[in-house]
C-alpha cells in the first residue's frame, strides 16, 4: 500500500468515527430534548388530569391517578355563583385591544430604529428596556393612587392602557430585529416610485415582516392574558379579568383543587387556540434573520 493510500484510509477512518460521534450526540441531544418537553408538559397534562376528578379524588395523598373522571368542575365553574363570562370577556378585550395599540405604535417606532434609523438610536433602544427593569410592584402605588385621582378604578381602559404601556418596549425590540432583514434595495426602488412612508409601510414592509407581526402579538397578546397584579389590585367586580376570577376559586374551607384546574383549563384555552393558530407563523417570525 502506497502513502497516499494509507492517507486515504487514515482519512476515511476519521470521517467514519467523526460521523459516528456526530449521530451519537444527535441521538443524546434528542433524548435531552424530549425529557425536557415532558418535563414541561407533565405539569399540564397533570392539571387537565386533575380537572376531570372528583374533589374528593383531586385532594387525595398520593394523587389517585386512575380515579373516575367526571365534568363536575368544570359543571361548578360554569353554573357556580359568579358567571365567569364577563371576566373571560374582559380579558378578551383588554388583551385583543392592547396588542392592537401596542402594534400600532410600535411598528413605526421600529421602522425609525431600523430601517430609517434615527441619532443615538441605540441610546433610544436601551432607553426602551430600562423601562422594563424596574419591579411592577414598585410602580403599583403610585398607578393606583392616580387612578384614584382621576376616578379610573375598576375600569377596563385603565388595564388597556397599562397592558399597552408594559408591551411596548418588548414589542420594538422584537419589531427592530424583524424589521432589519427588510433589504433596503426594495425600500429605495418603492422611494423612487413615488411611495410614501404610510404606502410603503402598508404595502410592502408589513407583508415581509407579516411572521414577525404575528409573534410579536402572540407574545404581547399572551402576557396581557397572563398578568395579575395590575387586575388584582385595580379591579374589583366591572373590569375583573380571567385571571382574578380563577384566584376566586381558592379558599380557606372545603376541598378546590379539581375546580381551579378546570378553571384553569378554560383560562388558558384561548391562548392555546392562538398558539396553535399562528403557530407557522410564529416559527417563522421567531427565525427571521437567523439565517443569513
Amino acid at each position: 500500500m502506497t502513502a497516499v493510500d494509507e492517507r486515504v484510509s487514515r482519512t476515511a477512518a476519521a470521517d467514519t468515527t467523526a460521523g459516528g460521534r456526530r449521530r451519537r450526540s444527535g441521538v443524546l441531544l434528542g433524548v435531552v430534548a424530549w425529557i425536557v418537553g415532558i418535563l414541561f408538559v407533565l405539569p399540564v397534562l397533570w392539571m387537565i388530569l386533575t380537572s376531570f376528578h372528583s374533589e374528593t379524588d383531586a385532594a387525595t395523598n398520593p394523587p389517585s391517578v386512575f380515579a373516575p373522571l367526571t365534568v363536575q368542575g368544570y359543571a361548578n365553574f360554569f353554573d357556580g355563583g359568579a358567571s365567569p363570562w364577563p371576566p373571560l370577556l374582559n380579558s378578551v378585550t383588554a388583551s385583543v385591544l392592547s396588542t392592537a395599540l401596542v402594534l400600532v405604535f410600535a411598528i413605526p417606532a421600529a421602522y425609525a430604529l431600523s430601517i430609517k434609523p434615527v441619532r443615538k438610536w441605540t441610546d433610544v433602544l436601551f432607553f426602551f428596556l430600562s423601562t422594563k427593569m424596574l419591579p411592577v410592584v414598585a410602580g403599583l402605588l403610585p398607578i393606583y393612587l392616580i387612578a384614584t385621582t382621576i376616578g379610573a378604578l375598576d375600569n377596563i381602559w385603565l388595564l388597556i392602557v397599562l397592558y399597552t404601556s408594559m408591551n411596548l418596549p418588548i414589542a420594538v425590540w422584537m419589531m427592530r430585529s424583524f424589521l432589519a432583514e427588510v433589504p433596503v434595495e426594495i425600500l429605495e426602488a418603492a422611494s423612487m416610485d413615488g411611495c410614501s412612508l404610510l404606502r410603503t409601510l402598508r404595502t410592502i414592509v408589513m407583508p415581509i415582516v407579516l411572521p414577525g407581526i404575528a409573534a410579536t402579538s402572540l407574545i404581547c397578546f399572551i402576557f396581557s392574558w397572563n398578568e395579575l397584579l395590575f387586575a388584582r389590585v385595580l379591579t374589583a367586580t366591572v373590569a375583573q379579568t380571567a385571571p382574578v376570577f380563577l384566584t376566586s376559586f381558592i379558599t380557606s374551607q372545603g376541598l378546590f383543587l379539581a375546580k381551579v384546574c378546570a378553571a384553569a383549563v378554560v383560562v388558558s384555552l384561548p391562548v392555546l387556540i392562538a398558539g396553535f393558530s399562528a403557530q407557522d407563523k410564529l416559527v417563522q417570525g421567531l427565525s427571521l434573520g437567523a439565517v443569513k
